[in-house]
């Protein structure tokens, strides 16, 4: 179920209720009462969930949700314990099925210091916006217009910058935030429908735990469903951005301009040399170091060094590379002889 200090809940649907304004058939469990959406693997019998492709066959059979959305031809590999509702568009539908049950809580009213701050010690700088149910933790600044969404939880000795966007997010003590970053901006997701690429709705939050640095101009988005977690004692520069459903392992640090795609899982102590570029559902292990400008498209194995594009272990690439340039030289100098 999504935070409830983010997302309000819709009153729940039917089935047959939802199958109706999706356009979409019902081939068992119309009667079925389902209030929230969720992931094959973690829903449960009030949740309605969805599969778009047979290679996830598997987590459909096992799952526990109350219904699935499938394609015409997985209906037979729906469990007999839930509603099936069949679509020729199972993401696009259970997107839509979500905003039908789930809404993003919005900024309707600011409240004051007095409300959000845990004592005196909170520092709130001209042009703050706080909205409803934020919490800041004692011997935090919050600096010049910077806005603070609802149910924002911001804990102790913390520096947010200026003109910092915050929603959808928990911090942990003595998290620094520089200037203008956005931590729980709506991840990127779209699916495609009849009507042409529909938004996913995101519905999971980001958490900066204790010691966290996030650098000016750096965005971190909020988990599609689950959450988008930095550890503790990471430090990520200037204009890197952090992708939805993310795992970022304790003392990460990640130079400027690093770009790190969705669903990403880091160990402890990885280092990402600037302008480095990891593929969505990769393994960096722990103690890995990807190098300046790589571009990561396979999981990278815990202690080793990688470069290059595609990147491979650096001693590969450093061979590679001599070779090609002897044989550029090699045949530079054949042509030279001729003439």
């Amino acid at each position: 179920m999504p935070d409830p200090n983010f997302f309000k809940t819709l009153p729940p649907r039917t089935v047959s209720e939802i199958a109706k304004e999706l356009g979409a058939e019902v081939i068992r469990g119309g009667e079925v009462v389902v209030s929230a959406v969720a992931p094959l693997s973690s829903a449960d019998g009030g949740a309605i969930a969805f599969m778009g492709d047979r290679k996830f066959a598997d987590a459909l059979s096992q799952t526990r949700a109350g219904c699935v959305i499938v394609p015409p031809n997985a209906a037979d590999l729906a469990p007999e314990g839930s509603a099936v509702i069949v679509s020729r568009q199972a993401q696009a539908d259970w997107a839509r099925a979500s905003m039908m049950l789930h809404a993003p809580l919005t900024l309707d009213r600011s409240i004051s210091r007095e409300e959000a701050a845990e004592d005196d010690t909170v520092i709130i700088e001209p042009g703050v916006i706080i909205g409803e149910g934020v919490r800041i933790g004692r011997g935090t600044r919050i600096c010049a217009n910077t806005v603070i969404g609802p149910g924002v939880q911001i804990g102790r000795d913390c520096w947010i910058g200026a003109n910092v966007s915050l929603s959808f997010c928990m911090l942990g003590d003595r998290v620094k935030l520089y200037a203008g970053a956005r931590i729980g901006e709506s991840g990127f997701g779209a699916a495609v429908s009849r009507d042409g690429p529909l938004d996913i709705p995101q519905l999971g939050r980001v958490i900066l735990q204790d010691d966290v640095l996030i650098g000016a101009n750096s965005c971190v988005d909020r988990g599609a469903y689950d959450d988008t977690v930095v550890g503790e004692g990471t430090k990520i520069d200037n204009l890197v951005m952090i992708g939805h459903n993310c795992i970022i392992g304790r003392n990460n640090l990640m130079a400027a301009n690093t770009g790190i795609s969705g669903s990403v899982t880091t160990g402890d102590n990885v280092i990402f040399g600037g302008k480095a570029g990891v593929g969505d559902h990769l393994k960096i292990g722990e103690g890995a170091r990807v190098a300046a400008g790589a571009g990561v498209l396979s999981d990278v194995p815990a202690g080793e060094t990688w470069s290059g594009y595609p990147a491979r272990p650096l001693r590969q690439f450093l061979r590679e590379t001599v070779w090609l340039s002897k044989q550029t030289s090699h045949k530079k100098g054949a042509k030279e002889s001729k003439a």
